[in-house]
């Protein structure tokens, strides 16, 4: 395809550029411990600092990549996708989500929410960043809202967005990795202390898995 091809197919979401994608147990919030094939889409400009993730902000680095392709990866693997990036609201989940659906697959997205959402989603995990805070379409869909704990202030951050959520979101609490020695403790205290929220861990970093 000639670029300007290439353009209008990721502007149109039958093209997106993929990352990475593979098979693995969730690691982090509500579905934590169970098997899901992992769609990761390149392009952000949230920029938090503390991104695990940050060879993925650049689009272009990624190839853009046809979402039937993606689609028959995903449906070999299993039964439970989570497309994740980077931000992939981005770019227009619609087809993508549809072609996954068709195969009757559960499709989840983990986002910061800073884009309005598109696509039909079985799971919304709303991650919100200070940065960019996330749009009314998401706070209104999201399925859970997990807060990164880095600093004392996260926790009056999460409690601002548990008020923006709706109020049938599940609430979590997740220690930022590189301070979980510091933060784990006092996630676990807060939450004691204001069990409406949970806590969730990167188990997976645990576990050492992808």
């Amino acid at each position: 395809m000639l670029a300007k091809e290439i353009q209008v197919a990721v502007e149109k979401g039958t093209m997106l550029p993929l990352m990475e994608e593979f098979y693995t147990i969730q690691g982090e919030g509500f579905h934590t411990g169970t098997a899901a094939y992992f769609i990761r889409i390149g392009g952000c400009d949230v920029g938090c600092h503390w991104c695990d993730v940050k060879e993925s902000w650049n689009a272009a680095l990624h190839p853009p990549t046809a979402i039937n392709k993606i689609v028959t990866n995903a449906k070999n693997n299993a039964d439970t996708v989570v497309v994740t990036g980077g931000e992939p609201l981005m770019w227009d989940m619609t087809l993508l989500t549809q072609n996954l659906k068709n195969e009757n697959l559960k499709v989840h997205i983990e986002t910061s929410g800073a884009y309005p959402l598109t696509g039909n989603w079985d799971w919304i995990c709303l991650s919100p960043k200070k940065n960019m805070l996330p749009t009314t379409t998401v706070y209104d869909n999201a399925h859970e809202l997990k807060v990164i704990i880095y600093n004392k202030h996260d926790f009056i951050f999460a409690e601002e967005q548990a008020e923006k959520v709706n109020k049938n979101a599940i609430l979590f609490l997740q220690p930022e990795w590189s301070k979980k020695e510091e933060m784990t403790p006092l996630i676990v205290d807060y939450v004691m202390k204001n069990p409406k929220w949970r806590v969730s861990l990167q188990t997976h970093k645990y576990l050492n898995i992808p």
